[in-house]
């Protein structure tokens, strides 16, 4: 007779002793295969250019490929529940947003992730004023001129948003709420889609984040009008705020951050934390991220999941006030 027959309980822990062994193993060699960092959202997008900005230098740290995959669709839940699914291993990562972590439980019925039980955060990456902007050749150059406009053809003024619920979309319903004036939300499945059709003339108008109007802005593409936050943005100085312009105590911005399926070890969390952080306290990436136009705020992970918990506070409250329904 074996000892592991004779005493069944010893082969038990045995077992259970060589799984630790291995599990531990494998999280001091991690990572050792690819990491898929999914933008729940299209190219082109504010969310895809802050992952294409970080996947390169977070690959050189890491020493495996960084690879961003855009999985758009439902204001950003397809590709957030796929990372809700994925294997808590360290090899599937989200960008997280407000929307697909604090609206969307609000405005959807049937989500198919849970915000917070499914996910553990790793960091904050962003802070993002909004800019209000129409095309370069439109003959509406400051934000009062734009609001006149609105009110005296209440049908005529539309604006594109990543989707319903996306900063893009609460921006301008804001702006609607305290001006008085009228725009007709025309919802895309991103960013990127609608700042193309604002390019083509297809929309009147659009509330973006600064990361995906930065580079059209500057070719001379877009004309932007106000920035949505109490100050300006220092890659838009000469652009001035809603309240400057006329829109008093208007204050709106959007934030972004890193999260792994809930389950993902510490030590793996606390590895990629260490690297996002020293990442961001290089002057060469600060200086590119800066130019996006966000604000360095990348902390511990317990600072982004109080982030998050706040923040399904106030944006749900804002949801609600201001009668936001799905398109």
């Amino acid at each position: 007779m074996t000892l592991l027959k004779k005493f069944p309980l010893f082969g038990m822990l045995a077992v259970a002793s060589i799984l630790s062994a291995s599990t531990s193993h494998a999280q001091d060699k991690w990572p050792t295969q690819p990491i898929t960092f999914v933008v729940p959202y299209p190219p082109g997008g504010p969310t895809d250019v802050m992952a294409r900005l970080l996947s390169v230098p977070m690959s050189t740290k890491l020493g495996v490929s960084v690879i961003v995959e855009n999985k758009a669709g439902a204001s950003g839940n397809i590709g957030t529940a796929q990372v809700a699914r994925a294997k808590p291993d360290g090899y599937t990562i989200l960008l997280a947003a407000s929307g697909n972590m604090t609206i969307n439980k609000v405005i959807f019925k049937d989500l198919a992730y849970d915000p917070v039980k499914d996910f553990a955060p790793i960091t904050q990456i962003s802070k993002f004023p909004l800019v209000l902007e129409v095309r370069a050749d439109s003959t509406i150059k400051t934000l009062q001129e734009f609001i006149d406009y609105a009110k005296a053809n209440p049908t005529k003024v539309t604006f594109g948003s990543a989707g319903s619920g996306s900063p893009q979309h609460l921006g301008p319903e804001l702006l609607k709420k305290v001006t008085g004036i009228s725009m007709q939300h025309v919802p895309y499945k991103g960013a990127g889609p609608a700042a193309n059709d604002l390019l083509g003339g297809q929309i009147f108008s659009m509330v973006d984040i600064t990361a995906g109007s930065m580079k059209y802005i500057q070719a001379g593409l877009l004309r932007p009008l106000a920035v949505t936050t109490a100050t300006r943005s220092p890659a838009l100085p000469d652009v001035p705020t809603m309240d400057e312009a006329g829109v008093k105590g208007f204050d709106y911005f959007a934030w972004h951050g890193i999260a792994v399926p809930a389950k993902t070890p510490v030590a793996i969390i606390d590895r990629f934390n260490k690297t996002l952080l020293e990442i961001f306290n290089d002057p060469d990436f600060r200086k590119k991220w800066e130019g996006i136009g966000s604000e360095i705020v990348a902390g511990t992970p317990q600072q982004f999941a109080d982030l998050i918990n706040s923040e399904a506070i106030r944006l749900g409250a804002l949801v609600k006030d201001l009668n936001i329904q799905l398109d």
